[in-house]
């Protein structure tokens, strides 16, 4: 395959798992963080799941699960039209246009991109702030990106439940200050929180990030898990994140955080 021949003259691809993966990111502009690895790593899959990964950017979370689980096809939904294009073109720089289908759609009308019930996974890392929240960023797809402006957390959780079949899981990541947002979100849409684990970037901070494992219908019981804690003292990886990087390359025999 012709790498060049996937790319304008503002992007370039990144490599990603120790070169396994390549994602095609803009020089400017809206790119993925290490929020979307941790998201991917946190997701539990099963044989023949139907995926919905809302709001999917360029791509690399539903690359990530193609990839480690080739049996699965998932359905990835992004409005902006670059990252759709970004998106399309990363899975076909992967080899994975049999099991990834991106859809331009807009979260707040499920009904446009897919029937209800039809999916057994959601997955999604929305903007982690309100439309009038901080400095919007000039650039609109950081914008979009950050901010709710085309769709509040309520908008994505009500998308998922719409598109979840009964007992299906959904995978969120979100700022831990704003945890008790996420989790009241959830149960208006009875989708209840069965896992939770919070993120630190490094020993004595406060948390960063919390992901939480949500069930379609389910009881009222939560798995608080240990904390995952991103960097050392010396800003490298700690053990815990680079087994974590390791379990996201494609086969990896490893199990999901």
């Amino acid at each position: 395959m012709n790498k060049k021949a996937l790319l304008r003259d503002d992007e370039k691809i990144d490599s990603i798992l120790g070169g396994r993966l390549g994602i095609i990111q803009p020089k400017r502009g809206y790119r993925f963080s290490i929020d979307a690895l941790l998201l991917a790593g946190f997701v539990h899959l099963q044989e023949q799941d139907r995926v919905i990964d809302l709001g999917t950017g360029c791509g690399i979370i539903a690359i990530i699960l193609a990839k480690q689980r080739p049996e699965v096809r998932v359905l990835g939904v992004e409005i902006q039209d670059r990252l759709v294009s970004i998106a399309k073109r990363s899975i076909q720089l992967n080899g994975l246009s049999d099991e990834i289908e991106i859809v331009k759609g807009d979260i707040r009308f499920p009904e446009s991109f897919c029937t209800p019930e039809s999916f057994s996974t959601a997955v999604f890392n929305p903007p982690y702030r309100g439309l009038h929240s901080g400095r919007i960023n000039p650039d609109p797809e950081k914008a979009v990106a950050r901010h709710e402006i085309l769709g509040t957390l309520g908008d994505f959780m009500a998308a998922a439940a719409y598109a979840l079949r009964p007992g299906g899981h959904v995978y969120v990541i979100y700022p831990s200050m704003r945890m008790s947002h996420l989790l009241a979100q959830m149960r208006l849409v009875r989708i209840e929180p069965k896992r939770l684990c919070t993120v630190y970037s490094h020993s004595g901070a406060s948390a960063c990030f919390v992901l939480v494992d949500g069930l379609k219908g389910g009881g009222e019981e939560l798995d608080v898990l240990p904390p995952i804690c991103i960097y050392n003292r010396n800003g490298k990886y700690t053990r815990q994140m680079t087994r974590i990087l390791r379990c996201l390359a494609p086969f990896a025999p490893c199990a999901a955080v």
